[in-house]
């Protein structure tokens, strides 16, 4: 099979490790070059009506009276000289200048306690910048087409996308690197030794997974994170049960797998247990019992790699949903008769407060045992789409089902090229077994194919280095498919692109709602939503459990879910993005409920609460339990880390890292602190902050953070600490001052509008895979201006940028890059 140029390390025949590396540090140079080039071009924006200009001299006294004592070349605090500032050139001083409207935006300058111009010429100054930078004659930047490579969870997608299978990435790709807040960025999602290995093994399994020749033994190893209590009924598993766990799991071929499970043991190979007896572990196949084990009889004390705790079952092919639970039958209290604490178990050891009922920690399941090649798969079926009746009908049945595979993997019509390679292929397993080992063959090369890999853009003919233009209907549709789902475009949104329709700005808007509605567009909730706000990080915060022994894996999922289910609200109802600020609903099961105080709500499931009263402080991502817990350390809350999130996240201000040798901050109580006492956080930190080199950016975010001391470390609402009231007074740079988070998250609604600009980038950022920078500012106005009459909503933000010249148009790269830049046999840039 031909190869494109650059490319041949992803063949599946190429096994000389040599080979394979020497080629990847060739494709590696070129790639570089492809993914930092950066060139010129844009458009003119109009000012947005009703608002006021200033003229560049007006704008030149405003700064001279209120900037340039710090913005100055001998001071050039921030690195900002604005006394030499030329305003007069917008164009040429667009980055400097993108840089004074964020903070202008933000309000956080002047700085806290300097003298400020009154709202309304703020508000001009801010907007004659603004108006001066998008009508400058310099055109923003665009990127030249490089390489994108799919990501992890693109790769997962796309894979179910063309066979209608469910893969777990790990299993086969290391971690995607990130940038800019997301791992979709183009720029980080480089080649490896060891991810060019797994492309290639992935595309083998895969193709065998897929139709059903997958019969080699394999284990699969399914941890219980050591925090998770067991002593409540799981959601998905039967009523009458507590603990355990539900895991779908895809079963490669028929046959017979063995089933084993493993308890909670301490360090010393103990198990928990407790006073009970007679408690009963069921396992469950899709609901249905396969075999009840007794606890009584599992060893005490044992080797966890020993025991022998198993069932071998005979299992069709495909997947399935493997449980495990206790049954609810035994309710004998533990030694602990007074209260326990929520969290179950303590990896050290029993201890006072913690129940230490029995757990379950682990299941493997191996097989195939006895395995046998499967022939009623929905995999084989969306591949097989025709079988051949003799030696005759063979070539034109595999021609057919290799067309249909490589149209949709490609995302592009097939050519006649492509399918010589894959015929070729496929006569090669052909010779070596049979049909179907000539289809798995094809398949497995389409799926090491840099077409599959990768997203390309290639540039008109006729479009000259540096110039810009509209990229290609079906790499529209790419990115629109991978900004919405993560995944490659479907049949209705190719066949619009290959008739050319998907340029039509009606057909466009009509396809982008049609995706919004459709389920694949989760992805923007659990990729974009989960790095943004982001909570894959939950996973890694463990509070001291000695020192908040309620906290449990239970509640940090349900911390996750509910701000998931938050914004999967604003998104599928199109509402306005700025209720993230202050919705007046949530969502919790029991477990969460609990935690914040709602009474009246019972069971595992979700359900929408509304949020008034004493539980006002819950409204709006500040209040939930997810963000206090992120912004928080294992022993205790952080304002800072609580501030700069905010700043970040709703302002878009990035705080300059702090300064070396900055001290440590003193414990509580400690001989070095000056009194011996126990101190809130606010006090510890106000004596932090005595320190000159520390007070100028902890003004910027102490006083928020202090307001969000109204919850403690794991989120539970709080008046005092340390049986003394709690200050949460605070004053914003902009002289507002506020108390706690209800009057925090009013005085932040009066920056909605930069919220609404800070998200906007960040989806941006998130839908082209790269840094959203100053040349995109322009154009981030422009959306969220016509987002703005329509309430803002969610939908209009999104249809701004698919319709917006970043994400429509490219420029064609320098012909040095072009050529370094490898090639497919299409001549998509690669």
């Amino acid at each position: 099979m031909s190869t494109p140029p650059g490319f041949d390390i992803l063949h599946p025949d190429l096994v000389d490790a040599k080979i394979m590396r020497t080629a990847l540090c060739l494709v590696l140079t070129a790639l570089s070059a492809a993914f930092f080039a950066r060139a010129q071009s844009g458009r003119a924006f109009k000012q947005a009506p009703g608002r006021v200009s200033l003229s560049f001299t007006a704008q030149r006294t405003l700064m001279d009276q209120y900037c340039v004592t710090c913005h100055n070349q001998k001071a050039k605090v921030g690195g900002l000289a604005l006394d030499t500032l030329d305003l007069s050139r917008p164009g040429e001083n667009a980055e400097a200048l993108e840089k004074i409207i964020r903070k202008l935006r933000a309000g956080m300058m002047p700085p806290s306690g300097a003298k400020r111009p009154d709202p309304a010429t703020y508000e001009a100054l801010a907007s004659s910048l603004e108006s001066s930078v998008d009508q400058a004659p310099s055109r923003p930047a665009l990127v030249p087409p490089g390489v994108h490579r799919v990501n992890r969870a693109e790769y997962a997608n796309s894979v179910r996308d063309l066979l209608g299978i469910e893969i777990d990435p790990a299993e086969f790709l290391p971690v995607d690197d990130a940038s800019s807040g997301f791992d979709n960025m183009a720029g980080s999602l480089t080649l490896s030794p060891a991810l060019v290995e797994g492309l290639l093994s992935a595309a083998g399994k895969i193709s065998r997974i897929a139709l059903g020749h997958e019969t080699a033994l394999t284990e699969k190893r399914f941890v219980i994170p050591g925090d998770r209590s067991q002593e409540t009924h799981i959601e998905g598993l039967p009523l009458g049960t507590r603990g355990g766990a539900l895991f779908p799991y895809y079963f490669p071929a028929n046959g017979e797998y063995v089933i084993s499970w493993f308890p909670v043991r301490d360090y010393n190979g103990v198990l928990f247990a407790g006073n009970r007896k007679g408690e009963k572990v069921e396992v469950l196949l899709d609901g249905v019992r396969i075999k009840l084990f007794e606890m009584d009889q599992v060893t005490r004390v044992a080797e966890a790699l020993k025991e022998k705790n198993q069932i071998r079952v005979p299992v069709k092919a495909g997947l399935h949903h493997v449980g495990i639970a206790f049954l609810a039958t035994t309710q004998v209290p533990n030694e602990d008769l007074n209260r326990h604490s929520l969290r179950s178990v303590i990896e050290s050891g029993p201890l006072e407060g913690f129940t230490f009922s029995p757990q379950i920690g682990q299941v493997m399941i191996t097989g195939p045992y006895n395995g046998t090649r499967a022939q009623d798969l929905q995999s084989r079926r969306n591949i097989l789409v025709c079988e051949p009746a003799g030696p005759a009908s063979e070539l034109p049945c595999a021609r057919k089902i290799l067309s249909q595979l490589a149209a949709k993997a490609y995302r592009r019509p097939v050519r006649d090229a492509d399918l010589e390679d894959l015929l070729s292929e496929y006569q090669t397993g052909r010779n070596q077994h049979d049909f179907e080992t000539g289809i798995e063959r094809a398949l497995e090369s389409i799926l090491a194919d840099p077409e599959f890999v990768f997203r390309g853009e290639p540039a008109p003919a006729n479009v000259k280095p540096g110039e810009a233009y509209q990229i290609g209907s079906l790499e529209l549709a790419s990115r629109l498919s991978f900004f919405l789902w993560s995944s490659p475009p479907d049949a209705e949104l190719l066949a619009l692109a290959a008739q050319e329709k998907l340029k039509n700005p009606e057909v466009l808007e009509l396809q982008t709602r049609r995706m919004l509605a459709d389920d694949r567009s989760r992805a923007l909730v659990t990729n974009f939503g989960g790095q943004w706000l982001q909570l894959r990080n939950l996973a890694n915060s463990s509070p001291i459990a000695l020192d908040f022994p309620d906290f449990d894996d239970n509640l940090r999922e349900a911390f996750k879910r509910e701000t998931e289910m938050l914004l999967e609200s604003i998104i599928r109802e199109d509402r306005a993005v700025t209720e993230l600020l202050d919705a007046d609903y949530t969502f919790v099961n029991e477990r969460l409920a609990r935690h914040y105080g709602i009474p009246n709500v019972y069971g595992s499931q979700f359900r929408r609460v509304k949020l008034d009263g004493d539980f006002d402080v819950r409204r709006g991502l500040l209040g939930k339990g997810s963000i206090q817990l992120l912004t928080s350390l294992p022993d205790r809350t952080s304002p800072v880390q609580r501030g700069k999130w905010v700043l970040m996240n709703i302002l878009g201000i990035v705080p300059p890292d702090p300064p070396p040798n900055v001290p440590a901050l003193k414990e509580s109580g400690s001989a070095e602190s000056r009194a011996p006492i126990a101190m809130s956080m606010r006090q510890r930190m106000e004596e932090h902050r005595a320190n000159a080199a520390c007070a100028g950016c902890h003004r910027m975010f102490d006083p928020i953070g202090f307001s969000l001391e109204a919850f403690d470390a794991v989120g539970r609402f709080r008046t005092a600490e340390f049986h003394q009231p709690l200050d949460l007074s605070g004053q914003f740079v902009d002289g507002t001052r506020f108390t706690g988070p209800a009057e925090l998250r009013r005085m932040l609604l009066g920056y909605a509008p930069q919220f609404v600009r800070v998200l906007t980038e960040k989806l941006l950022t998130y839908g082209l895979g790269r840094h959203a920078d100053f040349y995109d500012m322009p154009s981030i106005r422009a959306i969220v201006q016509d987002a703005e009459h329509n309430n803002n909503r969610f939908s209009s933000l999104i249809l701004g940028i698919v319709k917006s010249r970043p994400f429509q148009m490219s420029v064609k790269p320098a012909e040095k890059l072009a050529r370094a830049a490898p090639t497919n046999r299409a001549g998509v840039v690669r």
